[in-house]
C-alpha cells in the first residue's frame, strides 16, 4: 500500500520543491560570498552555461532562476544585510548571477572568454559589424539575382560566382534581415559571438557598472586629479580658500615676496636658493665673451677709440666711466 493521502498536509510538487532549492541556495550564496556579478545571458545555451560553470570552480558560482523568487529571497534577507536592498532594482530581464570572493578582474576574465560563434538570427541587433569578403563563394551562377538583390556585385569565375569587392553587410546595432540571414548562411559564415555579458557588480553594499573594472590605476589617479584641478580653479575664481586651492595661493604669495624681495635688495632665508639662482645664467653667457653675450654695463665693455678691443687686462681697477680716453692713451690708441 502507499502513503496515504493527507489533506492537510498535501504532497509538494516538483515546481514548489524546484523554488524551495533556489530560495536556499541564494540564501546560502548571499551569506558565503561577499560579491555578485549580475550577468545578461541572451542567445546563451545550456552547454555554453555549463562551460562557465566548469571555468569558475573554486573561484565562484552561477545561480540562474527566477526574477521573482530572487526579488523574494532579498528582501527576506534584508534583515540581516540591509545593503542587498541595492540589489533589487537590477534583477529584471534575463540575468544571472555569479557570486565569488576571487579578484572579480579575474573572474569577469573567465566569463567573457567563454563565448561560442552563432550564425545570424533574424530580427536581432547585431552587436558587430558584418563584412562579406571578396572572392569566390562555391555557388552556381543560378543564384546571380540573389546577390544583385542585395547591391552586391558579382562575376562569374571557373563555374562559381565571386564577389569583387568586401561587402559591408550589416552595420552594429542595425536589424538582422531575413536576406541577410540567407546569404550568410549560403556563404556558411557565422559572424556572431555569444556569450554571457557582466553588466553590473554589487560590491560593498553598492552597484556600480562593470565598465568601471576596466579602469587601471592610472586612469584613476587621471580622474582624481582632474577633479581636483577643477576645484583648485573654481576655489581661486570665487576666492574661496579650500585644500585643493591652498597650495596656489601660498605659492602666488611667494612669488609676490621674492619680487618685492628683488626689486629691494633685501634677502631672506626661503629666497636664498631662488636668489643664487638668479643671476647664474647671465653669468654662464659672460664667461663666454663678448660676442655671445650682450655687453653689460654698454660702455664698460666697448672698444677703445682707434678700433682696438681690449682683449684682457692684467689688473682691472676701478675707474670713472666716462674716462674713456685715459684707457684709449694706456694702450697707444689716443691719437688718430
Amino acid at each position: 500500500m502507499g502513503e496515504e493521502y493527507d489533506p492537510l498536509n498535501p504532497p509538494k510538487s516538483k515546481r514548489a520543491i524546484r523554488k524551495e532549492s533556489l530560495m536556499a541556495k541564494l540564501d546560502k550564496y548571499l551569506e558565503e560570498y561577499k560579491n555578485v556579478l549580475i550577468c545578461s545571458v541572451d542567445n546563451v545555451g545550456s552547454h555554453q552555461m555549463q562551460k562557465v560553470r566548469m571555468s569558475l570552480r573554486g573561484k565562484g558560482v552561477v545561480l540562474m532562476g527566477k526574477n521573482t523568487i530572487c526579488r523574494k529571497a532579498i528582501r527576506e534577507h534584508q534583515e540581516s544585510n540591509p545593503t542587498l536592498e541595492a540589489l533589487l532594482p537590477f534583477v529584471r530581464g534575463n540575468i544571472g548571477f555569479v557570486f565569488t570572493n576571487d579578484d572579480l578582474n579575474v573572474v569577469r576574465k573567465i566569463i567573457l572568454e567563454n563565448k561560442v560563434p552563432a550564425a545570424a538570427k533574424q530580427g536581432s541587433l547585431a552587436p558587430i559589424d558584418v563584412f562579406v569578403p571578396p572572392g569566390p563563394t562555391g555557388l552556381d551562377p543560378g543564384q546571380t539575382a540573389f546577390f544583385q538583390a542585395l547591391n552586391i556585385s558579382t562575376k562569374i569565375a571557373r563555374g562559381s560566382i565571386e564577389i569583387i569587392n568586401t561587402v559591408h553587410l550589416i552595420k552594429a546595432g542595425e536589424k538582422v534581415t531575413a536576406s541577410h540571414v540567407a546569404l550568410l548562411s549560403k556563404l556558411n559564415i557565422s559572424p556572431f559571438f555569444y556569450g554571457i555579458k557582466v553588466a553590473h557588480v554589487f560590491e560593498g553594499g553598492s552597484v556600480y557598472s562593470a565598465d568601471v573594472l576596466d579602469l587601471t590605476k592610472e586612469d584613476l589617479f587621471a580622474k582624481f586629479f582632474a577633479g581636483v584641478r577643477k576645484i583648485a580653479a573654481l576655489s581661486l575664481s570665487i576666492g574661496y580658500p579650500t585644500v585643493a586651492s591652498a597650495p596656489h595661493i601660498l605659492g602666488g604669495a611667494f612669488r609676490k615676496l621674492l619680487y618685492i624681495g628683488a626689486a629691494a635688495g633685501y634677502e631672506f632665508k626661503e629666497a636664498k636658493a631662488f636668489m643664487e639662482a638668479g643671476p647664474a645664467p647671465a653669468a654662464a653667457a659672460e664667461s663666454k665673451g663678448p660676442e655671445k653675450a650682450p655687453a653689460k654695463g654698454g660702455a664698460d665693455k666697448a672698444p677703445a677709440k682707434g678700433g682696438k678691443k681690449v682683449e684682457k687686462e692684467p689688473e682691472p681697477e676701478p675707474e670713472p666711466e666716462d674716462d674713456g680716453g685715459g684707457m684709449a692713451d694706456l694702450f697707444g690708441g689716443g691719437d688718430e
